[in-house]
């Protein structure tokens, strides 16, 4: 068990931090401050405390991320009920399936998700709450609308001389009690409600204070769905814990819009996924280094390092300038754009989690990180073995245990026993192996794993990222069609506009590429054919395609 409480962490945050600004929405241009989160968090207590909300019901959150969102989701956990984030990326369908499975009581919503719910349908919930204003959308019994609109005045009359830091006490939750139920988004059906505990999220807050990466009054840039356990943990759990000043994009994070919010907020500490780091390689930088005259100035020595150096200048000035380091997670990393990266000593560290660990696994400092790798074990904090026979060289699955594991799916007993060994081990499902320094490498998942025509080990990732460096390819997929490898490609449109290429001449570029790729990779992993697929592939919130959705 973690010795620190995971509620009075934030308890001391509070106080220690009260006059330092906590929550920016940066479209809004709007600043919380840590009294102001503490004086929201006591008023949506009393609103609770009025409407009959009790220590372990279930409070459903959906909406884009936002301050309001973050209030909201502190205010349930220190409360001592359950908080049940929704990434608003789910159906309607799903999300009601979400807010009925979980039991919640109440929910707190944005109007245009709501407009899309049917109130007939999520019969157990008391009512419905606005993201944009604490307004009441929804109310069951007629109880809620005025204990809401109240909730400031009977603020006052409990604290006539105004509330002050010292009068934060917040629900004595021990770390063993779950407080979080997070519904997964994977790559392979529909979700489960992940189990977390408040130690389970301890271990993740106070393992990241101790690689020493944020410090009081310093400023990060969330742009990942804080309903998934990726950007919640270290973007808003670890930087409100912190006294960090945390500025949420509130919209989808293209290159261009990101480069400006980077430029004007300076990031101390930047953590992404894959995506947004690949899409920076192969629009900005695989061009320069792709001319005639580019390739010759690289084959010099003296001259390839000055280049590599202003190219990691540049880089860095666009994101900010003022980061420790880039924490890349959430999705496997192009080994191209990786050992590029590490070329021309950018600062930048692959780690690993998933949300049954809340989520990390493994991690790295960027000065330790090595390429290929996603990172140590953490430290007295998780363990790790590997089912194979020489886990230092033998593919098996990465099993782990310890602090952060979770406490199992709800209302799902046969899915928990399955996801454990008998001895009690977490099976992640995906494939790799360990160092003596119980440094992870991971080949793949399990589930996608292919079997090649002697029963070689396909793992598909790893063809389609030599496929998505490929000319006037934006993504693929790779799927086994008849005992034959087939690649579906979504075209890079942009690009052929760009350089005046039609439609016609498409086959045969994806032909040229073809080639191209087979020559790369081994006999059984030969593609026999690539098909144009005519849109983006559907993905879930952490920029996975849903796999599972093309294998038919």
């Amino acid at each position: 068990m973690i010795k620190e409480n995971f509620i009075q962490l934030y308890e001391e945050s509070f106080k220690n931090n009260w006059d330092l600004p906590a929550l920016t929405d940066y479209s809004e241009n709007n600043t919380r401050y840590y009294k102001d989160l503490a004086k929201e968090i006591a008023e949506i207590h009393l609103f609770f405390n009025n409407i009959g909300i009790e220590r372990g019901n279930k409070i459903a959150l959906v909406g884009k991320n936002s301050s309001t969102w973050c209030v909201v989701y502190l205010a349930v956990i220190t409360y001592g009920a359950i908080v049940v984030p929704i990434l608003p990326d789910f159906h309607p369908n799903n999300v009601q399936h979400i807010i009925n499975h979980s039991d919640s009581k109440l929910l707190f919503v944005s109007n245009q998700i709501w407009e899309n719910l049917d109130e007939e349908q999520i019969p157990l919930i008391k009512g419905a709450i606005s993201l944009s204003d604490l307004s009441c959308l929804y109310d069951k019994n007629g109880h809620i609308k005025s204990d809401l609109t109240q909730r400031q005045n009977r603020l006052k009359e409990l604290y006539p001389d105004g509330f002050g830091k010292e009068n934060i006490k917040y629900a004595d939750v021990d770390n063993s009690e779950v407080v979080l139920l997070n519904y997964t988004s994977g790559t392979t059906g529909f979700s489960k409600g992940v189990m977390l505990t408040a130690n389970n999220l301890a271990g993740n807050v106070v393992y990241a204070h101790g690689l020493d990466l944020l410090h009081r009054g310093e400023r990060i840039l969330s742009f990942l769905p804080l309903a998934h356990a990726y950007g919640c943990a270290f973007d808003f759990l670890y930087a409100m814990s912190a006294g960090v000043h945390t500025t949420l994009l509130g919209k989808a994070p293209s290159p261009k819009i990101l480069m400006q919010a980077f430029a004007e907020i300076k990031p101390n500490l930047i953590v992404t996924v894959p995506l947004v780091i690949e899409k920076i390689y192969k629009k900005v930088i695989l061009p320069k280094l792709s001319s005639p005259t580019m390739k010759v100035a690289l084959s010099l020595p003296i001259v390839k390092q000055k280049i590599y150096a202003k190219i990691k200048n540049n880089l860095t000035q666009a994101l900010g300038g003022e980061f420790c380091e880039v924490i890349i997670g959430g999705a496997a990393f192009n080994k191209e754009v990786e050992s590029f990266f590490h070329q021309i000593k950018f600062r930048f560290t692959v780690g690993y989690g998933m949300t049954e660990c809340a989520p990390l696994i493994s991690y790295d400092h960027h000065y330790d990180f090595i390429p290929t790798s996603c990172g140590q074990v953490l430290k007295d904090i998780m363990e790790v073995r590997v089912d194979s026979p020489d886990p230092y060289n033998v593919l098996g699955e990465i099993q782990v245990r310890g602090e952060n594991v979770m406490a199992g799916y709800y209302k799902n007993e046969e899915a928990t026993q399955a996801a454990f060994t008998e001895d009690g081990w977490l099976k992640t499902g995906d494939l790799g192996t360990i160092d003596k320094n119980n440094r992870i490498y991971l080949r793949g998942r399990s589930k996608t794993m292919l079997l090649g025509p002697s029963g070689q080990n396909i793992f598909p990732e790893e063809i389609e990222a030599k496929l998505n460096n490929m000319p006037y390819i934006m993504e693929s997929l790779v799927i086994m069609r008849e005992g034959k490898l087939v690649a579906l490609v979504y075209p890079d449109y942009e690009a052929m506009d760009n350089d005046g290429i039609g439609d016609k001449d498409l086959e045969t570029i994806m032909d040229a590429n073809k080639q191209s790729l087979n020559k790369m990779v081994s006999n059984y992993e030969s593609i026999s054919s690539i098909h144009i697929y005519p849109t983006e592939f559907e993905k879930t919130p952490k920029r996975s395609i849903k796999r599972y959705l093309y294998e038919t």
